[in-house]
């Protein structure tokens, strides 16, 4: 899901840059599916309200295991990207849904993947950003039923499946069996090709393999994807299945990154695992928090000694 939440929302933005029909379209749903946090526009950890078109920013990209316009519950992905307008830069790290952080708002510790369940997404921002201690500036909510209606419209995507799946980790559409070999994957079979963890003999690694295989094959597809028959039913289910408090104008200004899709600069979150009275949980490296927010940071053009100062205010 790190890489497909980014190319749905980029797929929005090259559409939109492209066709008028689009870009009315694309306006309409950005406004449908605008949502401000509680805090307002700015973030505690900013002085001031970012620019897209002149300040580095941070999005984060929530993936929702959920369907038919549900965008409550837990978080299945949850992704801090950050880019820099001045190199045009992308840096994207996942956060493991298992990560036990204190949940800001509840000051406890618990699965980092709870604090949208307690809190929504006020609380899943606030939680982030005193984990990172960096600001999110902007947040995007997806669920399934959003991804497999981008991958129905531009026709399936064709991948080269390493092994056979069965995937019954899904409770709606019940198994999916996809053989060995060049497929080419609608958007239950593509759900499942990026979601199954169990039967992978290289773990979360061959998942993170499988999930790079959608994103380059829906950013080939769409690369040659020349009708736009299906487009209105797939704004409408983008409306229904997704939150944002970016706004159209914040979309279209961001175009320029689209190119960098396949040269994102990923960084990790290292840890070990944890069984706290018989519950799993994913307990973070200090060093690797402490490393990936300093990344974060310089990317985001603020030191340490700022942000810090920030969160006093």
């Amino acid at each position: 899901m790190r890489y497909i939440l980014l190319t749905m929302v980029f797929l929005v933005i090259a559409g939109g840059s492209v066709l008028g029909y689009m870009i009315f379209q694309v306006s309409s749903v950005t406004n449908d599916a605008q949502e401000e946090l509680n805090r307002g526009e700015k973030s505690a950890f900013r002085d001031s309200v970012v620019d897209p078109v002149e300040d580095p920013i941070s999005i984060l990209f929530l993936g929702l295991d959920t369907r038919e316009a549900d965008l409550s519950g837990l978080t299945d992905a949850m992704i801090l990207a950050t880019f820099n307008p001045d190199d045009k830069t992308i840096k994207m790290v996942n956060i493991p849904r298992d990560s036990y952080v204190n949940i800001i708002g509840r000051e406890a510790m618990d699965k980092i993947n709870h604090a949208h369940a307690f809190g929504g997404v006020d609380m899943t921002v606030d939680t982030v950003e005193h984990l990172l201690n960096v600001p999110v500036d902007y947040v995007v909510s997806l669920n399934f039923t959003a991804f497999m209606e981008i991958v129905d419209t531009i026709g399936g995507v064709e991948v080269d499946v390493p092994m056979p799946i069965s995937d019954t980790d899904n409770a709606t559409y019940g198994t999916i069996e996809i053989d060995e070999g060049l497929q080419t994957l609608n958007g239950e079979e593509a759900l499942a090709y990026a979601r199954m963890r169990k039967d992978d003999p290289r773990g979360d690694l061959g998942r993170g393999d499988r999930q790079k295989d959608i994103i380059e094959a829906v950013i080939k597809q769409s690369a040659n994807f020349k009708t736009i028959t299906n487009f209105s039913s797939l704004m409408e289910s983008l409306g229904n299945n997704l939150r944002t408090n970016l706004g159209f104008g914040n979309l279209v200004s961001m175009h320029s990154y689209a190119s960098e899709l396949d040269n994102i600069d990923q960084l990790s979150l290292d840890g070990d695992n944890m069984m706290l009275e018989g519950i799993y949980y994913f307990s973070l490296h200090e060093e690797s928090v402490q490393e990936v927010s300093q990344t974060l940071q310089q990317h985001l053009e603020i030191s340490h000694i700022e942000a810090q100062a920030t969160i006093s205010h």
